[in-house]
């Protein structure tokens, strides 16, 4: 949970810089990773309401561009979630497509954004079988809004060496065994052990064919050194 929340406050850190920079770019980058979260239930679903609703406030084409690239990938998961702030995103949606300030290609996109809605999201699902893999009573959600001071932790960045390092790998190992079965530890361990003495009976059968193997010279290099000293015999 703690890697979760770090990498959730980082990306909001890294919007915000990069909305005020007008980095449009940035913006939708972080905002797919920020939608990614959402839709694993990393992120609590507030903050991605937040960013739509800040994109939208005072709409260009850059912000609704870098809005519809946001709910693509977690629309089917606030819709989920929040249908009354969904809606009220898709309404406002509506007002500025009538407003017409914003060019044909981005009114062209909103467009879009309502045919997919229509379809329920069946070409943007929030989250694929392949990465559904955690239990919904495992998850973890973090409630962090978008104006709410944020700490990077910038010194986690450099190494820090652990004076305890071999208790705490203990530790580690003991916290591993109650995840993961004691059966599997030991087959694994047993697999290594087998796969060592493999790859050593590998390696000897190898010698042996090395050793029990005919080295042809091709290269001529002991009949040139023979004549060299007969060569030199004769002078």
């Amino acid at each position: 949970p703690k890697v979760g929340e770090l990498i959730l406050k980082r990306l909001i850190i890294q919007f915000r810089k990069s909305y005020r920079r007008n980095d449009k770019q940035v913006c939708i980058t972080s905002t797919r990773f920020i939608a990614h979260l959402v839709n694993q239930q990393v992120a609590h679903e507030v903050v991605a309401l937040e960013i739509l609703t800040l994109l939208l406030e005072n709409a260009t084409n850059d912000s609704v561009e870098v809005s519809i690239a946001f709910l693509k990938e977690c629309g089917s998961k606030l819709d989920e979630l929040s249908r009354r702030g969904f809606s009220a995103i898709f309404e406002r949606l509506r007002n500025i497509l009538h407003e017409g300030h914003l060019d044909k290609r981005v009114q062209y996109m909103i467009e879009v954004m309502f045919a997919i809605r229509k379809d329920k999201f069946k070409d943007h699902p929030s989250v694929i079988p392949e990465l559904d893999l955690i239990e919904e009573s495992e998850q973890f959600t973090h409630l962090i809004t978008l104006d709410e001071p944020a700490d990077n932790e910038e010194k986690l960045n450099v190494f820090q060496f652990d004076q305890n390092f071999e208790e705490n790998e203990e530790k580690y190992k003991a916290i591993r065994k109650e995840i993961l079965d004691d059966e599997t530890t030991d087959d694994d361990d047993d697999g290594d052990e087998s796969s060592g003495e493999d790859s050593d009976d590998e390696d000897e059968e190898a010698a042996e064919a090395t050793d029990s193997t005919a080295i042809i010279d091709n290269t001529e290099t002991t009949l040139r050194t023979l004549r060299r000293d007969i060569y030199l015999t004769i002078q």
